[in-house]
């Protein structure tokens, strides 16, 4: 077969255009294709909560195994010194509480989900993005995610087909339903963060103009899901990294970014109210808290009354649930309502103190929760440090934007809510795009860094 030449002037052919597309994206498309598989739905009323059998579970088990079979390849060694001892903290802490777990099933199936949210996803993460062109691809991907969930919670809300809130089926949840109504909030956030991160340091005019467009629509869709937490996270980061992408427009940035929120809201017709509503109830959670809230309490005094009882090693991994009645108080109730989104009125079972620190710290004990926070802080830590140098440097800043951002929103998200539920899994795709921003050592490299 003759291969004609190139020449000047003609158009590409879009077929070998696309295939040079994928082959110049290579190892880092299983990852893309982790992240599209949280926009598949779920099924009207199914619960996956801490069953671990969504398709991104199982998607995730093949993104791991083709590292692995990468790795075995390429004969190389795939992570640092400091990624090791970062990522491995969390094995032995997590093993050594799965021998206090109540049976063997429940030992089996916390090992699994901890060792895949903490260790094998990120680190599978980190290995496949090769450079920070791989590090945009994936960051875009989570904002097309957050836009995709966040269209259908609007759809959900305007249609009145959402989560039951206040007496109505208008709460935004997307393809999550109402018994993981925290999921599409998350996905959101994840989307908006690293929309603001792209908007404020992007390569090109164009993608930064996209992109600021983006997390502005972002923010209907997260003031749709009425969760209070994920505001708060969301608020703080983004005007963290408004400050941190220079101090000069931090000042113009946010008065625009308080004028449009003010337009949003207050184009929310009916939906004002209940926004107004749920907003001013975040100033009360002290004063006149809600029975959500109330619960809340009651369980991280469980929790915290746990530890205290087995301060070293906790009461065993997935053991919360058998120990909560006996350690907390009279103003438990018995589950919170679940209703709306395709599924029919039920009670849902309290079964984890929404704490994440809380969590590890009552089952785990102290020494798993050092293990697994120092990691945590470690990477944050190691990311701020190549942050100043892409500030210094002019290379790599929104990359940094987003993966500090990111990091910084789950941890502040941590503190009212834990590992569980579908959208777990992109918890972990979020924990390997921070491992690697921050102990990758081609995150702050030229030579690959721009291709």
């Amino acid at each position: 077969m003759t291969v004609l030449p190139a020449f000047p002037g003609l158009r590409p052919d879009p077929v070998t255009a696309g295939r040079q597309a994928v082959r110049r994206a290579g190892p880092v498309l299983p990852v893309l294709l982790l992240v599209a598989m949280l926009g598949l739905p779920l099924g009207a009323g199914s619960d996956h909560e801490g069953s671990g059998g969504t398709p991104a579970d199982a998607v995730s088990g093949l993104v791991v195994l083709f590292c692995v079979v990468r790795a075995v390849r390429r004969k190389e060694r795939p992570l640092t010194r400091t990624a090791y001892v970062v990522l491995g903290l969390p094995v032995v802490a997590v093993a050594v509480a799965a021998l206090g777990a109540d049976s063997l099933p429940n030992a089996l199936e916390g090992l699994v989900r901890y060792y895949q949210i903490l260790v094998l996803v990120p680190a599978a993460v980190l290995l496949l993005v090769r450079d920070r062109h791989d590090f945009r691809l994936v960051a875009w991907a989570l904002v097309g995610l957050g836009l995709w969930q966040g269209s259908l919670g609007v759809y959900q809300y305007l249609t009145g087909t959402g989560a039951s809130y206040a007496g109505e089926d208008v709460r935004a949840v997307g393809t999550f339903g109402a018994t993981d109504v925290m999921g599409m909030s998350t996905v959101v956030a994840y989307g908006l963060v690293c929309a603001v991160g792209l908007g404020l340091a992007g390569r090109a005019p164009r993608e930064r103009v996209l992109a600021l467009v983006c997390a502005l629509g972002l923010v209907v869709p997260l003031a749709l899901s009425f969760s209070r937490g994920a505001w708060i996270a969301t608020a703080v980061v983004c005007v963290l990294q408004i400050v941190l992408a220079g101090l000069r427009r931090a000042g113009r940035l946010l008065a625009v970014g308080a004028a449009a929120a003010v337009v949003l809201v207050g184009g929310f017709g009916v939906g004002t109210s209940m926004l107004q509503e749920r907003l001013s109830s975040i100033t009360q959670v002290t004063a006149a808290p809600d029975q959500s809230v109330t619960d809340r309490y009651t369980m991280w005094a469980a929790a915290i009354d746990m530890w205290e009882e087995h301060p070293a090693t906790g009461v065993g991994l997935k053991n919360f649930p058998a120990y909560r009645d006996s350690h907390a108080s009279i103003a438990l109730s018995a589950g919170s309502d679940v209703a709306g989104a395709g599924a029919a009125f039920r009670r849902q079972p309290l079964l984890s103190p929404h704490n994440m620190y809380l969590l590890v710290l009552s089952e785990q004990g102290l020494l798993s929760l050092c293990a697994i926070v120092g990691g945590w802080a470690a990477m944050l830590v190691c990311g701020a440090r190549r942050l100043a140098t892409a500030h210094r440097a002019a290379r790599g800043l929104d990359c940094a934007l987003i993966a500090c951002g990111l990091l910084t929103w789950q941890l502040i998200d941590f503190a009212y809510a834990d590992i569980g539920g579908p959208s777990t899994v992109l918890t972990a795709v979020v924990f390997g795009l921070v491992a690697w921003w921050a102990l990758a050592p081609a995150a702050l490299s030229e030579a690959v860094a721009e291709r």
